[in-house]
């Protein structure tokens, strides 16, 4: 199986494409790779959690990537008790809204879980 952990810093828009780049290195270094567009799947899936974590989880966030056989695992810890939720996305592009429905509609299966240290755990899991 195979496994990464990277801690994302501050919000910044450099710390998401970092994530987002740390991903791609994950995703080419796989014994098994996966095709492009599930590839495109996991990044835009990263992309959102981590985005969230940093806008909504006061602080740093850290991305765990996991291998599994039929599944890649995204897993994002940050620091907020609060749990996504859906809402009805800003159609005026203010607030959001869209991010928390587009990942549950990408993978199959989304979780999340209080860290017993406090915050949170978000887990995606999605076909390879």
């Amino acid at each position: 199986m195979d496994t990464m952990s990277v801690t994302v810093a501050p919000a910044q828009s450099t710390s998401v494409a970092g994530a987002r780049d740390s991903t791609r290195d994950f995703l080419a270094g796989l014994a098994h790779p996966i095709p492009a567009e599930a590839a495109d799947t996991v990044l835009l899936v990263v992309s959102e959690l981590v985005t969230n974590a940093l806008r909504h989880g006061d602080g740093t966030c850290t991305l765990d990537l996991t291998a599994h056989p039929d599944t890649i695992e995204v897993a994002v810890h940050d620091d907020s008790p609060q749990a996504p939720r859906m809402r009805t996305p800003d159609l005026n592009g203010r607030t959001g809204g869209f991010g928390w429905p587009m990942v549950n509609r990408l993978a199959r299966t989304t979780s999340v879980t209080p860290r017993p240290s406090g915050g949170k755990t978000v887990r995606a899991l999605l076909p390879r």
